[in-house]
């Protein structure tokens, strides 16, 4: 099992399979929600990663809503440029 704070710590990217692992899916069924144009990804070449900060964001938004946050509705923190 990854662990979550070490990932998210050491890495801002994390692949498809740590991402899958951490949110407890399968590879398939993360990669069918980002089909869908409901997980936030970023593709370098042909690979797909997965922002570290996109999870503490997602974790963030359930906490702070105190229920279920649908992915498919919520969208990450606009980062300040």
């Amino acid at each position: 099992m990854t662990d979550v704070n070490s990932v998210e710590k050491s890495r801002k990217f994390l692949s498809i399979t740590e991402a899958a692992e951490i949110l407890g899916l399968s590879r398939m069924t993360l990669y069918r929600v980002i089909a869908a144009g409901e997980f936030p990804t970023v593709r370098v070449g042909r690979r797909l990663f997965v922002p570290g900060r996109a999870l503490d964001d997602l974790v963030a938004a359930a906490i702070a809503s105190g229920g279920v946050v649908d992915a498919a509705e919520w969208r990450p923190t606009e980062v300040a440029g």
